[in-house]
């Protein structure tokens, strides 16, 4: 039994259009994944594609429009309330803005502290300072950090406190949202070798998000690639990055040097007459920049089926 399973996810959002009326935003529209217990996934699309907000819907931040979330067997889609206290534990965070999250008037041993009082992990004073220095210890950085503010740290020691925090409950599923985004190269390096270890070490289950395909090469095993709402492309890493199917994954790996190159074809139709398919509604969400599109695209959502063992495409020329 996977460790999560989510099925026909939907979340809809609505907002003002120009002259009156609502224009809906289909941020999720029927995403459908499982995760093994110990699996690192990583999540690739560009920003707005809905990565976040599925991201918020499995740790139930959000309460999705439509589908299921198994987790450990139980479907968490509806719970609420005192419901969803013990799932806190288990499932965590961490955000991509470490300055953001931190509350720039606690210390780092009250950051790291106040978890433990609400869940009531420690019992003393003394058992909680133990407890904060070896979540320090756990992320790389010694016991002189709890006594300074978020503004005093670099950007990679403050995503390590913000890391630390996620940890301090002891959780078995961690949801990193472009952890790495924020910070320089040799940081980005530095987190991510870090929850590769920390995976390793405390047998970890994590969704990895991302929209640079770079990020992911070395944490994920297996990758999926979101786009419009839609997951259109999931498959292990390896095959991802050297035989991917789908025009999307191909054009995003395309803009890596050396890693992928595109074989130039001829679009099967002018660009007016894909946007023309598009606006009937019913057809591929990429065709307006898609260059092998057919008729069919116009017509019809391709949906996410297996080309081979473990490689799902959401594309009718696969």
């Amino acid at each position: 039994m996977p460790q999560l399973e989510v099925r026909d996810l939907k979340k809809y959002f609505y907002r003002p259009k120009r002259g009156g009326g609502t224009g809906i935003v289909r941020a999720v529209d029927g995403v459908a994944f499982a995760l093994p217990r110990g699996e690192t996934l990583g999540l690739v699309g560009e920003s707005g594609c809905g990565k976040s907000t599925l991201a918020r819907l499995i740790l139930r931040i959000l309460v999705p429009d439509a589908g299921d979330i198994i987790y450990n067997g139980e479907n968490i889609g509806r719970l609420s309330g005192k419901e969803l206290l013990p799932l806190r534990r288990r499932m965590q965070i961490v955000f991509q803005n470490p300055f953001g999250s931190l509350n720039p008037q606690m210390t780092v041993g009250r950051a790291l502290s106040e978890p433990l009082r609400v869940h009531c992990l420690a019992k003393s004073t003394k058992e909680i300072r133990q407890k904060t220095e070896e979540l320090l210890v756990l992320v790389g950085l010694d016991k002189s950090f709890l006594e300074r503010y978020p503004h005093e740290l670099s950007g990679g020691q403050r995503q390590r406190i913000a890391l630390a925090r996620a940890l301090a409950l002891q959780p078995e599923f961690i949801v990193c949202d472009e952890p790495v985004s924020a910070l320089d190269v040799t940081s980005q390096a530095q987190i991510i070798a870090l929850l590769e270890r920390l995976r390793e070490k405390l047998g970890l289950t994590m969704i990895f998000i991302a929209h640079d395909l770079r990020l992911v090469k070395n944490i994920a095993d297996r990758v999926a690639v979101m786009y419009c709402g839609r997951i259109v492309e999931l498959a292990d890493k390896k095959t991802v990055f050297t035989s991917p199917a789908h025009p999307y994954t191909r054009l995003l790996l395309a803009a890596l040097p050396g890693i992928f190159k595109e074989k130039k074809k001829d679009s099967a139709f002018f660009a007016d007459v894909r946007a023309a398919f598009a606006a009937q509604g019913g057809g591929c969400s990429y065709l307006p920049r898609c260059p092998h599109a057919e008729k069919r695209c116009g017509l019809e959502q391709p949906l996410l089926i297996n080309v081979s063992t473990g490689h799902l495409v959401a594309c009718h020329l696969r």
